[in-house]
């Protein structure tokens, strides 16, 4: 068996995974996990990862976790161009440290849009306005950071070229966007940058990553979006509760 990736493209990592191994041709089997449907509580997803999360590789008997293991693992196995994870030790030193920041202060941010106007209603829970507006400052004071910060006057995070922290960056800030707030509105620099970004990803190749995410508002309003199991609120709720 070759190559298989276990993702959802409602989730920001994984659409970095599945956007990385399409833009560099790695050929795998793609083996879709419907969150919505709880399918990550399988038995046989369990077996291939007990912490029931998205994404994971399986390569032969090697099982991998974790967006930013999988996406180094990927470009070191097949040799993918040098200015995703570049060879030179201040450069892919400074890749790392935005992975470091991004885990800390965005990675737990820029999702909760989707949960509040989305998972939220679909299972009966509110979460109160007081956590949306705080959030919307969270999300602020993070985008101020990452244009000062790590943008600075470079076209691309890290370095002069795309790297794996682009590819991290723009998944997230895509997904309050799909979601009626657009992080790049009002910051010509960030918008820039994502315009080039997705040039070198590809356009094409972006919008049918983004499709899901960015289709998910209508399907909740024409009351086509999947309910999730009975058995998955007691986790939804607790995530929800846990907003900050």
């Amino acid at each position: 068996m070759g190559l298989e990736l276990y993702l959802d493209l409602l989730s920001q990592p994984c659409r970095a995974v599945y956007i990385f191994a399409q833009r560099n041709r790695i050929p795998f089997e793609l083996r879709p996990v419907e969150l919505l449907k709880g399918q990550q509580r399988s038995p046989e997803f369990s077996q291939i990862n007990s912490l029931q999360k998205v994404p994971v590789l399986k390569d032969g008997d090697f099982i991998l976790t974790e967006s930013t293991a999988i996406l180094i693992y990927l470009s070191l196995k097949y040799q993918t161009e040098a200015h995703w994870y570049p060879p030179d030790l201040q450069t892919r030193s400074r890749v790392h440290e935005y992975l470091g920041w991004h885990a800390d202060s965005i990675r737990g941010i820029f999702g909760v849009p989707l949960w509040t106007q989305v998972l939220a209603p679909l299972i009966g829970a509110e979460v109160p306005e007081e956590k949306v507006r705080r959030n919307r400052a969270f999300m602020d004071h993070a985008l101020q950071q990452l244009e000062d910060t790590f943008l600075k006057s470079r076209p691309f995070l890290a370095s002069n070229q795309v790297s794996l922290a682009d590819l991290m960056a723009l998944e997230e800030l895509i997904q309050p966007t799909a979601m009626g707030y657009d992080v790049f509105a009002g910051r010509p620099r960030l918008a820039m940058w994502r315009e080039q970004v997705e040039a070198f990803l590809g356009v094409e190749l972006c919008k049918e990553a983004h499709g899901a995410i960015f289709s998910i508002k209508e399907q909740m309003a024409k009351k086509t979006l999947m309910v999730p199991p009975p058995e998955a609120h007691h986790s939804l709720l607790l995530r929800i509760s846990r907003i900050p």
